[in-house]
């Protein structure tokens, strides 16, 4: 329900003819899915069928209502992460803050993060379980007392203003990211990604690493695929050739070789004989001196192997007697074996780019929220509805929420519309004043909205909404905000019509996440 006002601020900053507007709802929409009673079954019975697992998946998966409500009851998990459902959420600032324990990708605590400071200097590494605990708990002070040292914990605010770093996506060179939170997940099942080049890295499947072909999640890495890494480059590759253009340049020139070399043909290089299958396109002059070559049919001269092994390292070598710098390079993947389950953790980086340095290895943070960084925040607040119970009655683990008096709705209503239009009024006179949007930003409520893409599958869906919805029939009874139990009964409404023999098996299983 929409409830527009408008609030004049007078001559310093001003709402003007904008209406302030007021909600008491959230907005909850499935932007794409792909999950189904299916993708359960066939990930049970591969065990048992291999890869004829998903041609054995009846038409009618109703016929297999058992083996679904086996899993559930017998917690085995992992048929139930084989999905994935993307939903496009519009609420509170609050509610968003309750999501991010749910996030599916993640990883293993003792995953080392690279920080830095905001400048991008002084690199450090900690462990993202010691990051977490920084954060949510204080950082460890030592004291004199009795025979020799206490320790405890203070939460100062420096163990909040932090800066990991990330990697410009387009050019692939570091820079410094804000943290803006640090999440434990909860135990999920884990594997392990090793490269060629030795780099290790933990983590839940879904979670995504960045390959030269952009970024894929780590079930979907293959042994051809190329990670990138921190490394080193040359100094003089200041304007870097992206990874997709670079692999294009390859595939254009492999096209050309039948066409361009003959059955027998003589090496540019030594001029020697040899026959087409030992032959390669070479640029003669090199794609990273001058870009403007790479796709010129003239610059293209045939070399045997040998040769274009050598010319390639030389060129290398000189390179790197220029200099060079830090960025991210590929390393092909080795391998990636299951290791158990594991506590889980994930950080939130600011805009623009997602990303930071686990292990070595560029990963991607699971949370993307609309920013107040880069765009105006729109006048629209959140106010309780009518139907929001407003007192809480009994004592701490065992209080209950009821109907608020008359007179407090009318006092929870007036004092949010007032609080809410003064605030984004001093907004708008930061905004008007020339002050960065990341400053003014500072003067707004929790109750602003915003919108986010939040991506889940079953499983992690099933432990959410066992934690975030309120039901009798419950085994593990739960007492969530409204609020966020509110976009909570949306979700759970979609997944429903999605798989609903999961969904039923989930009910009936006293809504127990497997």
């Amino acid at each position: 329900m929409l409830c527009p006002m408008s609030y004049g601020v007078g001559s310093g900053g001003r709402v003007d003819e904008a209406s302030v507007e007021f909600r008491s709802a959230m907005t909850v929409e499935l932007v794409k899915a792909t999950a189904s009673d299916g993708d359960v079954l066939f990930a049970a019975r591969v065990s048992t069928k291999g890869e004829q697992s998903r041609e054995d998946v009846d038409a009618d998966a109703s016929r297999s209502v058992g083996l679904i409500r086996y899993l559930m009851r017998d917690r085995h998990g992992s048929p139930f992460e084989h999905n994935s459902m993307t939903f496009f959420v519009e609420a509170p600032i609050f509610v968003f803050r309750e999501f991010m324990r749910h996030r599916m990708a993640c990883v293993t605590g003792d995953a080392q993060v690279v920080l830095c400071d905001q400048y991008g200097k002084g690199l450090r590494t900690r462990t993202v379980r010691q990051i977490w605990e920084n954060w949510h708990l204080g950082l460890l002070d030592h004291m004199p007392g009795g025979n020799g040292y206490k320790t405890r914990r203070r939460l100062l605010p420096s163990s909040r203003q932090i800066y990991a770093r990330v990697y410009n996506e387009d050019t692939l060179l570091p820079q410094p990211g804000r943290v803006l939170d640090v999440i434990q997940a909860g135990v999920k099942p884990v594997v392990e990604l090793t490269t060629r080049a030795g780099r290790t890295l933990r983590c839940t499947e879904d979670h995504r690493v960045l390959t030269v072909d952009g970024w894929k999640r780590v079930h979907e890495v293959t042994g051809t695929d190329f990670l990138l890494r921190a490394g080193k480059r040359a100094i003089r590759d200041e304007a870097p050739i992206p990874p997709m253009l670079r692999r294009g340049i390859g595939v254009w020139t492999s096209g050309l070789r039948d066409v361009l070399i003959e059955p027998m043909e003589e090496c540019y290089l030594c001029h020697g004989k040899f026959p087409r299958e030992e032959m390669v396109l070479d640029h003669e002059i090199p794609v990273a001196q001058d870009l403007t070559k790479a796709l010129d049919v003239s610059n293209l001269k045939p070399a045997c192997l040998s040769c274009h092994r050598l010319k390639t390292n030389g060129e290398q070598i000189y390179a790197q007697r220029l200099g060079s710098r830090s960025a991210a390079v590929p390393d092909r993947l080795a391998s990636i074996v299951p290791c158990g389950e594991e506590m889980t953790y994930d950080l939130v980086i600011d805009e623009p780019w997602h990303n930071y340095l686990a292990n070595g290895l560029v990963v991607h943070n699971s949370y993307n929220e609309e920013s107040g960084r880069y765009r105006e925040l729109r006048p629209l607040f959140y106010v309780p509805g009518p139907d929001r119970k407003l007192r809480q009655e009994g004592k701490p683990g065992a209080y209950h929420f009821a109907d608020g008096t008359q007179e407090q709705y009318e006092l929870v209503d007036r004092l949010t519309r007032e609080s809410c239009a003064a605030a984004y009024a001093a907004y708008q006179e930061m905004l008007a004043a020339g002050v960065a949007r990341e400053v003014a930003r500072i003067v707004l409520p929790v109750t602003t909205y915003s919108s986010m893409y939040v991506t889940m599958n079953a499983r992690s869906l099933m432990n959410f909404l066992s934690l975030r919805t309120k039901r009798e029939d419950s085994a593990f009874p739960s007492f969530p905000q409204r609020e966020i139990e509110m976009v909570a009964e949306e979700m759970e409404r979609y997944w429903a019509e999605l798989m609903p023999l999961t969904h039923q098996a989930f009910d009936g299983n006293g809504r127990v996440a497997p």
